[in-house]
């Protein structure tokens, strides 16, 4: 271990102190012994007890951890403060900006145990709400996030899209005529990418770094593989190249999960195909269309090309068209001023017919989300009032009364049936209390589902991708729930979240359940996100015809109408 690496251990061991609430003396005593063992010349790891006593600073009780760290690497005191914080708080220790007061705060106060939930909670507006974060501090760690997020060894798709987008683009100027394309996971619109995948149709690569497209990580002189990290934001890329006449078997196989392309190359053809290691005489100068073609095998949006047993499913039925953006006529799921929002009902409503909407489902926080300023019975009412007065101005454009209640930990909704009915729809959503075993987590769901005023169950896991696993739950009876008692499930478009995983869409297809792909919006920008929302759903092969979000206005009065007559 070198010197610094000594220092962080007991720097580690101040925070954590000052996190549980130790004396500040001794608090101080281990933050100076930071301080002191960098500033020591000699290497730590090669002194003995009685060496490091004679630094000026480090008395018996620090000498002897630092003797301890040598000899055991650890430090036992560090080790049991670690056991009682949560391993995310520690994670939050690693963001700029954020000190451990405020991340004191943030665990006492929200419950926030994560980068990831952090994040979450900047994009919902809910640090303003905390005394000592303002809009500008809010911000500052919400760009420190991103940065600690795109870091780390995979990354959102949404946090890649553009770049790997414009990347394609740039490669194409400076090769001309060469066919460049995306593959691999990004293609498939993996909701988590590790790296972007592209595909070229040449061998040289000599204009592409020459022209610092990207920076050249590794490359065997007899592969086809360069591995390689962009530019500005070092994200990673793993570059394929292949002769241009195979660009299309080679975007065909690299495309699709290992089991897709098996299943596809060993299984489709007379004789089994060496996809692994040769480019086949019989695909020179087809594309992938050419290639299904000669399979006899339907077209598969690349997007599907990781959904078990896919090629069977498309040879027994034509695939149905997926879901598009233009298919969508309105939003539902969205927060305004009147709880955790940052714009008002009125601008969202604005944005909203600005983009060619039909109608704004609002939907603020319940009163149990007292951290989201969650609407008292009172304001209910108050805004319910302003919606009338706002449908007046904007019609024929329309904002439904909507709510997203607080599923209690018993599964109660947080308002009396008298006030629930009042609404025009009824998100349930969990939110708090998400530390629970499968059996407990998916009972509070199925009370939630069993309430007859109940539209729509919000994002069902509580998932936040690269942060926070989804709370367990027995999908299958959860969506089985959902169908018996005619509740729509949300997949909720906030690309940290993509909640109800995609792959089981399908599932919910089969029995019936229809789905609203919402974005959760609490702000004008976030309407935005149900582009990652309509990409997810694609995965899971929805359809316009089982998407809520399709109805028009009248149609979808019609539907929370008919669920509302109890």
């Amino acid at each position: 271990m070198t010197n610094k690496q000594y220092a962080q251990q007991f720097q580690l061991l101040a925070n954590l102190m000052e996190l549980h609430g130790e004396s500040s003396y001794r608090i101080k005593s281990y933050a100076n012994a930071y301080r002191i063992i960098r500033a020591i010349p000699e290497p730590v790891q090669e002194m003995s007890l009685a060496q490091v006593k004679e630094v000026k600073g480090i008395g018996d009780a620090i000498g002897h951890k630092i003797q301890e760290l040598r000899l055991n690497g650890k430090i036992e005191m560090l080790d049991e403060y670690t056991a009682k914080t949560p391993i995310g708080v520690v994670h939050l220790m690693q963001i700029k900006g954020l000190g451990v007061k405020k991340i004191k705060l943030l665990w006492e106060e929200m419950d926030i145990t994560s980068p990831g939930e952090l994040l979450y909670a900047c994009n919902e507006n809910r640090l303003i709400t905390i005394k000592g974060f303002g809009a500008k501090t809010q911000a500052n760690i919400q760009k420190q996030l991103e940065y600690f997020f795109q870091s780390r060894n995979k990354l959102h798709y949404a946090t890649v899209e553009n770049e790997a987008e414009n990347l394609v683009l740039d490669i194409q100027e400076v090769l001309g005529d060469t066919q460049v394309s995306l593959t691999g996971d990004v293609r498939r619109l993996m909701p988590e990418i590790e790296a972007i995948d592209l595909l070229v149709g040449q061998a040289d690569m000599s204009a592409v770094f020459e022209a610092d497209l990207l920076e050249l990580v590794s490359h065997d002189a007899d592969s086809a593989v360069y591995r390689c990290k962009t530019i500005d934001q070092g994200f990673a890329v793993i570059l394929y190249t292949c002769p241009a006449d195979f660009f299309g078997y080679n975007l065909l196989r690299t495309t699709g999960n290992e089991k897709f392309v098996q299943q596809f190359f060993e299984l489709q053809f007379p004789n089994p195909i060496d996809w692994k290691h040769v480019n086949p005489a019989a695909f020179v100068g087809l594309d992938e269309a050419a290639i299904f073609e000669l399979a006899k095998v339907p077209f598969i949006a690349a997007e599907l090309r990781d959904i078990p047993k896919i090629i069977f499913k498309a040879q027994a039925n034509p695939l149905p068209a997926l879901l598009e953006v233009a298919d969508i006529k309105g939003v539902i799921h969205a927060h305004s001023t009147w709880s955790d929002g940052s714009q008002s009902i009125e601008q969202m409503a604005l944005h909203c017919q600005e983009k060619g909407y039909e109608y704004l489902g609002l939907t603020d926080h319940s009163k149990a989300a007292f951290y989201a300023n969650g609407l008292s019975e009172e304001r209910v009412l108050e805004q319910w009032k302003e919606i009338e007065i706002l449908n007046e101005k904007l019609a024929p454009f329309k904002i439904l009364k909507g709510i997203e209640a607080d599923i209690l930990y018993d599964g109660d909704l947080d308002y009396t049936p008298e006030l629930l009915a009042g609404f025009d729809f009824v998100i349930a959503s969990v939110h708090s209390n998400i530390r629970m075993n499968e059996e407990k987590a998916t009972q509070r769901l199925l009370a939630a589902i069993q309430n007859p005023y109940t539209t729509i169950l919000g994002h069902p896991t509580g998932r936040l991708l690269l942060s926070r696993e989804g709370y367990p739950i027995d999908h299958k009876a959860v969506i089985d729930a959902c169908a018996k008692h005619n509740v729509i499930i949300e997949l909720n478009a906030n690309p940290l979240r993509l909640d109800i995983d995609y792959t089981w869409i399908p599932y919910a297809l089969e029995q019936g359940v229809k789905i609203a792909v919402n974005p959760d919006a609490h702000s004008t920008k976030g309407v935005e996100d149900i582009h990652f929302g309509v990409l997810a759903a694609r995965k899971g092969n929805l359809t316009a015809k089982d998407c809520i979000n399709t109805l028009d206005l009248e149609q979808i009065e019609q539907l929370f109408a008919a669920k509302n007559k109890k």
